[in-house]
């Protein structure tokens, strides 16, 4: 019901129509009395935040339309439309940034996903198209490169990104990485679907191959209905409109070159000599990345180390900037992986997460194995990547894990590569198993976290008020996320003081509300939600509970006192929970936490546990205090 109103905020919406949606058009016999009850809920939920109204026959959600993010990604590619290509490619990266996997993946309705999701893809896909038009008019090659690759990867079958990416490849001076391409995209259609390629993309490969550049081409996209008018090499060789089913383009002039190396026929053996397009799927990194000095040297020196290490595990809690050091550190040392770079997001922490068997399709079907030759056990798809490493030298960068056992059958096995995995726990099955490396990621350090808002709200603003500055840095407990949130708060109000704001982070009661951006998952909230859900149940159960104690240091006992249970067990509970990056052990037996983290569990004990339940935990924690008390003399 959720995603049927916000998907039309501010549009009436009958009953009869989200019955149909939810139900696929099969509803029980009771649909109006769940539909009245489900918008009830969502009513409750709501409160200070939207309003949903009754109108007529129906039901309307009344709130900002640009606090929701399909609203706020239309906004934003229509301003595009009409800005200059720099700013419009600032606009589109604002708008694609705000994607998160599939839309309404998580809704069950088929029907709701297919009326609603499917119209969303296009307008994803006309976005990316749209701003790689404008790299590609900006001379921004690498940049465009990088994007589509990585879209590509999960998406080969789709003939305009394919021809922009070729454009690119031939821009960079690579036109055979560019012709290698076109073939595998040939492929991939006359496996799946039995075609062969569209104008648009036949046109392209007859420009790249008689070696005419993109910038002289006055290259646009054009529908696969037929090619358009304009400048290139003459009409495509494929049908126009109302011809007959597609034919091959044939190579044009020239003899066609051969195919690449398919890799998949030499499963089971090992071929160093073959050529191998280097792959360049590392996402973007921050222009005003800063700080992080002694994490940068501590994993220069893992590679140094002899042996050095197969793998790396940069380790640490939600929202410290874990990602962001990745991808710069990898950016650094691309020149020594020159086979290339793999990257996937495992969404570890999320529901659900990404299957290793799914990632390492994903991963061969981008170092060139044709699907039908894709083993189906994960056992065999993880032999053959290997297989295929062997002899390579590539960066694989394995974002968000949430086990060892989920980024084990990625690792590479050759000497010449590298896996860096980032997790919010240690994965300390890969650093005792798999003789990986293991670098913690923490908050920043004052001047970094100062560094950073200054780089967001400029040097002046910051310098004029540094106490507030400071202040605001220590309420954000030097989090990355928080930082970044905060600043983007303030930007958005450049008449807002530091002081002002600050001031309104010390309400420990909305610093959490307040450390949130309209997209859920960039919320401190959010974040530690993510790292809580994980847990055990025990371990959830003390978290909660140490809610109840007051100040940042809590030891074991204490904590078995809250808790009721055991030592050894609470014990345990707090090593998940120091996994976890929830807490830090600083001296064996006694554990400290951040003041977000504190909060965040004053707000869970008071929503999740009774108060019978709480009003006995802090009289054990009291009886607790009082047996070690000191005596007077």
């Amino acid at each position: 019901m959720a995603a049927i109103l916000i998907s039309e905020v501010n549009q009436v919406i009958t009953v009869s129509r989200m019955i149909d949606l939810a139900w696929d058009a099969d509803p029980p016999a009771r649909a109006r009395g769940v539909v009245h009850n489900h918008v009830h809920r969502l009513r409750q939920l709501l409160v200070g935040q939207a309003e949903i109204a009754t109108r007529g026959q129906g039901y309307v959600l009344l709130a900002d339309p640009c606090a929701v993010d399909v609203n706020r990604f239309r906004y934003l590619v229509s301003n595009a439309h009409e800005a200059e290509p720099r700013t419009a490619v600032a606009k589109l990266r604002q708008a694609l940034g705000l994607w998160r996997g599939e839309p309404l993946a998580d809704v069950p309705g088929e029907r709701v996903r297919r009326t609603l999701g499917v119209g969303l893809t296009q307008a994803r896909v006309a976005a990316l198209q749209e701003l790689g038009s404008k790299l590609l008019m900006l001379g921004r090659y690498g940049e465009l490169i990088t994007e589509l690759t990585a879209w590509l990867a999960e998406h080969p079958l789709h003939e305009e990104l394919t021809a922009l990416l070729m454009r690119a490849l031939q821009a960079s001076g690579r036109q055979a990485e560019a012709l290698d391409h076109f073939h595998r995209t040939r492929r991939h259609l006359e496996d799946r679907l039995g075609i062969d390629p569209g104008p648009a993309l036949s046109e392209t490969y007859l420009a790249v191959l008689g070696g005419k550049s993109a910038a002289a081409s006055s290259f646009a996209l054009r529908p696969s209905a037929g090619p358009g008018p304009g400048p290139g090499p003459g009409p495509g060789p494929g049908p126009g409109p109302g011809s007959a089913p597609r034919s091959h383009p044939g190579p044009g002039p020239g003899p066609e070159p051969a195919a690449p190396y398919d890799p998949a026929a030499a499963y089971g053996s090992c071929c160093p000599s073959a050529p191998l397009t280097s792959l360049a799927q590392l996402p973007p990194r921050i222009a005003d990345f800063c700080g992080r000095v002694g994490e940068i040297v501590a994993l220069d020196q893992k590679l140094d180390r002899l042996p050095r290490p197969d793998c790396v595990v940069l380790a640490g809690g939600g929202g410290t900037g874990k990602t962001t050091l990745a991808v710069h550190w990898a950016h650094r040392h691309k020149a020594e992986f020159p086979d290339g770079q793999l990257f996937a997001d495992l969404r570890g922490f999320e529901r659900p997460p990404m299957r290793p068997g799914t990632v390492l399709g994903t991963f061969l079907r981008a170092l060139g194995v044709a699907e039908a030759k894709i083993p189906e056990s994960l056992t065999e798809r993880s032999a053959l990547y290997r297989s295929l490493l062997a002899g390579r030298r590539m960066l694989v960068l394995l974002d968000n894990a949430g086990t060892a056992e989920q980024a084990r059958p990625l690792l590479p096995a050759a000497p010449g590569c590298l896996a860096v995995v980032t997790s919010r726990r240690r994965l300390s099955g890969l650093v005792v198993r798999d003789g990986a490396a293991l670098v913690t990621v923490g908050p920043f350090i004052v001047d970094d976290a100062l560094e950073l808002l200054g780089n967001a709200l400029g040097r002046a603003r910051v310098a004029a008020d540094p106490a507030a500055a400071r202040e605001l840095v220590e309420r954000c407990d030097r989090l990355p996320l928080a930082l970044r949130i905060a600043a983007a708060r303030l930007m958005a109000h450049p008449d807002w003081s530091l002081e002002s704001w600050t001031s309104k982070l010390a309400d420990e009661r909305r610093r959490l509300q307040e450390l949130s951006a309209h997209d859920a998952d960039l919320a401190v909230e959010a974040c530690l939600y993510l790292s809580y859900r994980a847990l055990s149940s025990g371990a959830a159960r003390l978290f909660r509970l140490l809610g109840l104690h007051p100040g940042p240091e809590v030891d074991v006992d204490a904590a078995a006192a809250l808790a009721g249970r055991d030592l050894e067990r609470t014990h345990r509970h707090l090593a998940e929970l120091s996994d976890a990056h929830l807490v830090e052990e600083q001296v064996q037996g006694h554990f400290v936490r951040t003041e977000l983290v504190r909060i965040y569990a004053e707000q869970l004990v008071l929503s999740e546990e009774t108060p019978a339940d709480r009003d006995l935990a802090r009289q054990r924690l009291r009886d607790h205090a009082a047996r070690y008390r000191p005596r007077r003399c």
